[in-house]
């Protein structure tokens, strides 16, 4: 545990928001949160939207039950931790669908999923129930933007190939592949924007990663 004095932002405590975002990530290295990130990268926008909301419900449901900790009886904490999970969930998706509809029905279900996230509750369970405030709030930025860096990466590379734009809230879609390409011949992959595909932009991410960093590397 660390003690009163130490920095909030001791090389311990930043060690807790970066790791996830390189040989610690929940997607690439635990293989949590598989399902959204095959479901919602077929454009960025929905994906910004996703890793935003995963990241705010990770937050502050780390927050929660680390503020509560000592006092949710052991025999129930898994309901606990639902029951809060449960009402960010429904907090998000309220505001999705009162500032962002058109990204709500693209989303579709996989917001009201944030709840079943491997992620959320593996979090909840290995480090807020264990730790103070502080460093489970820096826990839940780690792991929910490794989370999202994951997504924007594959939303990236399919929307580019699969439909030549690129789709960004609040400012709509970008034209990425120049018309002229397109006048000599090119023709945007339909295959990109297909759930397999997803999983195959992910699969080279996870084998990029592993190969230039041998830890990773199962014996």
């Amino acid at each position: 545990m660390s003690s009163e004095k130490e920095p909030l932002f001791s090389a311990k405590n930043l060690k807790l928001v970066t790791g996830p975002l390189g040989s610690q990530n929940p997607i690439t290295t635990q293989v949590l949160g598989i399902c959204s990130a095959l479901a919602v990268t077929a454009k960025l926008e929905p994906a910004i939207v996703m890793s935003v909301s995963v990241i705010f419900v990770l937050v502050f449901s780390n927050m929660i039950v680390s503020l509560i900790r000592n006092t949710i009886p052991s025999r129930i904490r898994i309901i606990v931790q639902l029951v809060i999970v449960a009402a960010l969930v429904i907090v998000v998706d309220q505001i999705l669908k009162a500032f962002a509809y058109e990204v709500s029905k693209q989303l579709s279900v996989f917001v009201g999923l944030i709840i079943t996230n491997c992620i959320l509750m593996g979090r909840l369970e290995a480090f807020a129930l264990g730790n103070k405030p502080w460093p489970a709030v820096l826990d839940a930025i780690g792991n929910g933007a490794g989370y999202g860096l994951i997504l924007v990466i594959v939303a990236i590379v399919r929307e580019i190939f699969g439909a030549g734009t690129l789709t960004l809230p609040g400012i709509g879609t970008l034209q990425v592949i120049p018309q002229f390409l397109y006048d000599l011949g090119y023709v945007n992959n339909g295959l990109m924007i297909l759930p397999p595909m997803a999983l195959i932009v992910l699969g080279i991410i996870i084998w990029v990663q592993r190969s230039r960093n041998k830890e990773l590397i199962e014996s």
